[in-house]
């Protein structure tokens, strides 16, 4: 039996992760701060660790001495984290896959895999502390995976997620959007026209789980087929709840979009489609994720 590590994995897609892994037939470990309640019972294993504490996962990994074939690293915000779980599991992790972000890229669409380079970025490890906003977020990322693939000495994968998006999204992003359509109330977006990808829920854990199994290695971009608008997104919505998208510039916090990310990003998913993996197109999920939204 596979075992496997989920650093993290008690919300969103992470959860999903698990229960698709124990699913499978995997032996699963998930590590954890301890504070958020999951819904696997007996079938994992539950570690307490800090992940800005390394010598709490001293700790934790020197009770649970195991060989994990594959580490999924969930909660990563600075390449010290990194660093820490390679030292502390060194020579105990069979396949290290990383959850990392669309924003290691700089703006624009249709976003290839090689126009961020993590074997070559100079490392400067910090801890998350030192990395804020969206720059800050940007940065943390690109350093991680420029210490696992540089320092890791093993076989790694780095999976760049687009916005993800599911009807177990708690972060309330899209949600958002959803709402103020409904009532009429303004969003506000810098600009309208920036385009952005997004992924389901679904298709994220799959694709984690896609990435252990097959052995992919390096950097990947998973994502629904296609971009859109974020005038777009409040026009199909608009148009399913029988309402007008109001559209105007930020000035308050209240009717400020989170999907201001600074400008357009999108994936080009080409490699990973042609690693065998398929994903749902945009266009198809759109109105599943605007209909269950609108119920809500």
């Amino acid at each position: 039996m596979k075992k496997a590590l989920v650093i993290g994995g008690t919300q969103f897609f992470g959860k999903r992760l698990v229960k698709n892994l124990i699913d499978s037939g995997w032996n699963v470990t998930i590590a954890t701060r301890g504070r958020a309640s999951d819904p696997f019972g007996d079938n994992v294993q539950r570690l307490i660790i800090d992940r800005e504490d390394k010598q709490s996962l001293e700790a934790a990994f020197e009770v649970e001495d195991l060989f994990y074939d594959c580490v999924f690293d969930q909660s990563c915000y600075s390449p010290q984290e990194v660093k820490d779980v390679l030292d502390v599991l060194n020579g105990r992790i069979g396949h290290y896959v990383f959850t990392s972000t669309m924003s290691v890229y700089d703006y624009g669409t249709f976003k290839q895999e090689t126009e961020y380079d993590p074997y070559r970025y100079p490392i400067e490890l910090k801890s998350r502390r030192e990395y804020s906003g969206i720059p800050g977020y940007k940065e943390a990322k690109r350093q991680s995976e420029a210490v696992l693939f540089q320092l890791g000495n093993l076989p790694a994968t780095a999976i760049r997620f687009p916005l993800v998006v599911g009807d177990d999204d708690y972060t309330g992003r899209f949600q958002f959007h959803v709402d103020r359509v409904k009532a009429g109330e303004p969003i506000g977006f810098a600009n309208p026209e920036d385009r952005l990808g997004y992924i389901t829920s679904e298709d994220a854990a799959r694709f984690l789980q896609f990435a252990a199994e097959e052995k992919l290695q390096g950097p990947y971009n998973p994502g629904c087929a296609g971009d859109l608008s974020l005038q777009e997104l409040v026009d199909r919505i608009a148009a399913a709840s029988n309402t007008e998208a109001i559209v105007i510039t930020p000035t308050e916090k209240e009717s400020t979009s989170p999907y201001n990310v600074g400008g357009s990003l999108s994936p080009d998913v080409s490699k990973a489609e042609a690693a065998g993996f398929e994903f749902r197109r945009l266009d198809d999920v759109l109105d599943e994720w605007i209909g269950h939204y609108l119920q809500k």
